[in-house]
C-alpha cells in the first residue's frame, strides 16, 4: 500500500504530472479572505447602485397589485442586490436560480430600468415578400378569374402559389372582401338638398307643440303558407320549413309613426289607392288632439298627390306635408319600423288566409304600442350631404380609373 492521501471535500481536481491533487476551493477562498459572489472564478458580481428616482420606481412596482409578476420579481431582485446581498442569497430569498439573479443584475447595470423589460423577439422570418402581397392585392382588385365574376380565397391561392391562410390574412389586413356586393341608388331629385335639410331639421329640432308623423304604406304583403308543416326548433336543430309555399292573398298596410313617442297608427286595406290613403289620413285626424300642428313626412307616391288628397289637406291648415326626395325612402323613419315588422312577424310567419295575416299585424302594432320607443336620429343634414358627396366623388374616381 502506498502512502495514504488526505481526503478533502471534492471541489476541484487537477492532474499534475502523475500525481492526483485535490483541493477544497471553499476552504481556499476562506483562507484568503474571499467570499460571496467574488468567489466565482472568472466573474465579479456587478455592483448595483440606485438613484432616488430608480428606488422609488422599483419599490412602487413591487407594491403594485396589478403589476406583472415577472416585472415585480425582477424589481425585488434589483432592490436586494442594491442592498448589498450576493446573488446566491437573493436567489434563496426569492426562490429562483442564482443565474437568474445574475442575469437581471447585469441587465439593470447595463440598461437601468429599461433593461428589466423583455427583449424584442423577432420570431420566425417572413416567408411572404412585399412584392407577393402587392401581387395578391393587384390581382384581387383589378382582375377576375376565367370562370367566375370574383376571386375566392382558394382560387387566389391556386393562382399565386400561396396558401389559402396567407390569402385570408392579406385580405383581412387590407379590408378586401370580393365575395360581398352591395347595391346603391342616388336620388336625382333637383330639390334633394332642400328636402334633406327640411326633414332632418324636423327630426333633430321639431317645432314646439307640434306632432311629427312619418307616413308610408307597405303594399302587397303576402299571406304565405308552407306546403308542409313547419318543423319546430329543437336542441341543436334549427327551425325548418319547406322552400316552396302557397299564396293565400295579399294586404297593404298604411302606417304612421310618431317620432316623439314611437307609437304607431296602422290599418290594413285590400288595395292601396288614393281612396284608401285618404281614409287612413282621416283615421289619423280622428286620433290627433285638437290644437297642435301636425307635420306629415311621406314620399312622392302618386296616390299621395291626387286632387282629393290635396283638397282634403287644404281644408286643414294646421297640417303640413314634407315630401321626401325621390329614391330616398331611407330618410322616412317609418321604413325602419316596417323592417322591424318584417323581421319579427312576417318573414317566418305562416298565414293560411289574409284575415290571419291582418290579425297578426294588428297584434304586432298593439304589442308595440304597449311600450313604444322612438328611434333616435343622430346624423345632421350636413353630415348626410357630406357623406353623399364623398360617395359621389369615390364613384367618379372609380369610373374614371376604369376608363
Amino acid at each position: 500500500m502506498g502512502e495514504e492521501v488526505q481526503r478533502f471535500p471534492k471541489s476541484e481536481t487537477r492532474t499534475i504530472g502523475a500525481h492526483l491533487v485535490t483541493r477544497n476551493c471553499n476552504s481556499y477562498h476562506r483562507l484568503n479572505g474571499i467570499s460571496g459572489d467574488d468567489a466565482m472564478v472568472g466573474r465579479v458580481a456587478d455592483v448595483v447602485e440606485l438613484s432616488d428616482d430608480e428606488r422609488r420606481f422599483l419599490e412602487g412596482q413591487v407594491r403594485r397589485h396589478k403589476a406583472p409578476r415577472s416585472l415585480s420579481d425582477r424589481c425585488r431582485m434589483v432592490l436586494l442586490c442594491a442592498d448589498g446581498l450576493p446573488s446566491k442569497e437573493v436567489a434563496a430569498q426569492l426562490g429562483v436560480h442564482e443565474h437568474t439573479v445574475g442575469k437581471w443584475r447585469r441587465r439593470f447595470v447595463k440598461d437601468r430600468i429599461e433593461g428589466l423589460t423583455d427583449e424584442y423577439r423577432p420570431g420566425r422570418p417572413r416567408t411572404v415578400s412585399d412584392e407577393q402581397v402587392a401581387e395578391v392585392i393587384e390581382r384581387t382588385l383589378n382582375t377576375r378569374p376565367k370562370d367566375a365574376t370574383h376571386w375566392s380565397i382558394r382560387s387566389t391561392a391556386t393562382a399565386t402559389g400561396l396558401s389559402h391562410t396567407t390569402i385570408r390574412r392579406i385580405w383581412t389586413a387590407f379590408g378586401l372582401q370580393p365575395h360581398r356586393s352591395e347595391t346603391f341608388k342616388l336620388s336625382t331629385d333637383p330639390l334633394f338638398v332642400d328636402k334633406v335639410q327640411d326633414i332632418v331639421g324636423l327630426y333633430l329640432s321639431p317645432p314646439n307643440r307640434a306632432i311629427v308623423l312619418c307616413v308610408d304604406e307597405k303594399s302587397q304583403i303576402q299571406a304565405l303558407d308552407r306546403e308542409q308543416p313547419v318543423l319546430p326548433m329543437a336542441a341543436g336543430v334549427a327551425e325548418r320549413r319547406t322552400h316552396t309555399y302557397i299564396r293565400n292573398g295579399t294586404t297593404s298596410l298604411f302606417a304612421a309613426l310618431d317620432i316623439a313617442t314611437g307609437a304607431v297608427i296602422g290599418k290594413c286595406y285590400k288595395r292601396h289607392r288614393a281612396t284608401e290613403f285618404l281614409d287612413f289620413l282621416k283615421q289619423i285626424d280622428r286620433q290627433m288632439p285638437a290644437g297642435p300642428e301636425v307635420h306629415i313626412v311621406m314620399d312622392n307616391y302618386a296616390t299621395h298627390k291626387t286632387p282629393k288628397i290635396k283638397a282634403w289637406l287644404a281644408r286643414r291648415p294646421h297640417w303640413h306635408v314634407h315630401f321626401t326626395p325621390t329614391s330616398a325612402s331611407w330618410i322616412n323613419q317609418v321604413e325602419r319600423w316596417f323592417a322591424e315588422l318584417t323581421r319579427k312577424q312576417l318573414q317566418r310567419g305562416v298565414h293560411r288566409s289574409v284575415a290571419e295575416l291582418e290579425a297578426d299585424i294588428a297584434a304586432f302594432i298593439a304589442a308595440h304600442n304597449e311600450n313604444p320607443k322612438p328611434y333616435k336620429w343622430v346624423k345632421s343634414a350636413d353630415e348626410i350631404l357630406a357623406s353623399v358627396k364623398r360617395f359621389c366623388q369615390r364613384t367618379q374616381q372609380t369610373l374614371c380609373g376604369e376608363l
